[in-house]
């Protein structure tokens, strides 16, 4: 039987506290295949995966920018090697042979530290006003231009870098200006298009677009680098995320109300299933309440937690990789990308499973939020741990590393997709809070991985991978004790009170 209009799964009925009380039966459903709601997760999840690619591509391409005969880089030769270096692997080149004629520059390490962490720097300044303007005016627009203001901007890098350091460290921090709309959109966007019972599966397909932009970016960019020189990996990926831009602007809408193509059937569905919490908030909001908010605080601690080790994988592995296992430039390049191949099945597989506990009501949003989120903290903290004790075992690294970022795809259907449990409406905007908070990791990580580091020993990146298992292990505590997945009481809309089901 549908649900009146205005009436959500969400929703709690006068006489019982469940977050999951009213269902839709199946028949009701339309099928997902070939759906409009399907089709807009599959563009996301390519538009994610050129957003991560844009993101990505500089820091394996900097191998190839950067002249290494500048006599500052061969300072580190001295340095004793933690392990025992592959057999000949004392008379191998590491210089990277590009096309001739390739220009490169004499950038030092912290010039390269300054200009690979520039991105950051934009990317903080537009997570909470894009989450804001997307919640009111919708998502369509932002997440759009997001991707393709980034992606005309890396078309410009080669520029950038032939006039000078600073002007790409300008460019970068513009790209990550542009970029900082994107996740905040999918949100807002998600509040609007996703019924209730199927939000895990279609925003953890969106969103692990990011693993698969990095999987890809990360190997093909040395690959490209070596046949095509440097310039063309900008060249191509800002000409991806051009190519996709065509295609949003053709298929999507802010709202299934206003989509060309949708069946009425589906379009029901979604409107009704979502009820009045589908709607664009207004100008004002509860920001008082907001701020004494112990479930979004709760969401925002855990996400700081859970890309602490994140970013530390994403901005440290390759240099690990390269300077205690000694695996040469394309080996390199693909082990430091096999992880988030790993994730990306761990992340889907894990969003229909949350769905399915859900509708099934097996157990309450709230509790299927803290499964994942636990599992998916206290399980790569494990393998991190691992790590620790592998000593110079190529085989066993690989594969803790591997499986520490493949399972913890799963905090996908966790604490990543909360946002929208607990306020749908604003749920953009929170998503803009939460990001900003969880990138100040991606500041402050590679900083404290470069401390411990700096004498290039097993003992030092053991303090790494011990306070990355450690950070992640108070994350999934903290959120199995206050997380939440009801809809808060300052996020209930006016027109939901009136109606409410009974």
């Amino acid at each position: 039987m549908p649900l009146p209009s205005g009436c959500s799964v969400n929703t709690n009925t006068s006489d019982e506290s469940e977050d999951t009380e009213v269902l839709l039966e199946k028949d009701a459903v339309p099928p997902q295949c070939c759906s409009a709601r399907l089709n807009l997760a599959i563009l996301m999840f390519f538009g994610f995966s050129v957003v991560y690619g844009l993101r990505v591509n500089l820091s394996v391409a900097m191998v190839a920018m950067v002249n290494t005969t500048d006599p500052a880089a061969e300072r580190n030769t001295t340095v004793v090697p933690a392990c025992p270096l592959p057999p000949g692997a004392e008379n191998t080149s590491k210089v990277l042979q590009q096309p001739d004629g390739t220009p490169q520059y004499p950038w030092d390490s912290e010039t390269q530290g300054w200009l690979l962490g520039s991105f950051f720097f934009g990317y903080l300044c537009t997570q909470i006003p894009g989450g804001y303007l997307a919640g009111h005016y919708g998502g369509k627009f932002f997440l759009g231009l997001g991707v393709f203001g980034t992606a005309l901007l890396t078309l410009l890098t080669p520029l950038a870098a032939g006039l000078g350091a600073y002007w790409l460290f300008a460019l970068r921090a513009l790209e990550g200006f542009g970029e900082g709309v994107t996740f905040p959109a999918m949100m807002a966007m998600w509040a609007r298009w996703a019924p209730p019972l199927e939000r895990s599966r279609l925003m953890t397909l969106s969103g692990s677009g990011a693993s698969f932009g990095a999987f890809l970016a990360l190997p093909l960019t040395g690959y490209i680098c070596e046949k095509l020189g440097w310039p063309a990996v900008f060249y191509l990926c800002g000409g991806a995320g051009c190519l996709w831009f065509v295609f949003w602007c053709a298929l999507v809408s802010n709202d299934p109300q206003t989509h060309r193509r949708i069946s009425e059937e589906e379009r029901d569905y979604i409107v009704n299933s979502i009820g009045a919490q589908g709607k664009g908030h207004g100008w004002s909001l509860p920001l008082l309440s907001m701020l004494l908010s112990v479930p979004l605080w709760t969401i925002i601690i855990t996400q700081m937690c859970s890309n602490w080790s994140y970013y530390t994988l994403l901005t440290s592995l390759p240099t690990y990789m390269n300077n205690i296992l000694h695996f040469d430039l394309k080996s390199n390049s693909f082990l430091s990308a096999l992880p988030y191949l790993g994730s990306l099945p761990a992340s889907l597989l894990s969003g229909v499973a949350a769905d399915w506990l859900i509708g099934k009501k097996v157990f309450s949003i709230t509790n299927v939020r803290k499964i994942f989120t636990f599992t998916g903290l206290l399980l790569p903290a494990v393998f991190l741990t691992a790590v620790c004790y592998s000593g110079c075992s190529h085989i066993l690294i690989v594969t803790f590393l591997t499986l520490s970022t493949s399972l913890g795809g799963t905090s996908s259907a966790g604490v990543f997709i909360n946002q929208i449990d607990i306020a749908p409406q604003y749920a953009g905007f929170l998503l803009g809070i939460t990001n900003t908070f969880g990138t100040i990791p991606g500041v402050i990580a590679p900083i404290v991985t470069g401390y411990f580091t700096e004498d290039h020993t097993l003992a030092g990146w053991r303090k790494v991978f011990w306070v990355a298992a450690g950070i992640n292990i108070g994350g999934a505590v903290i959120y199995t004790i206050f997380g939440s997945g009801e809809i808060q009481s300052w996020a209930v809309v006016e027109e939901e009170e009136e109606e409410r089901c009974t």
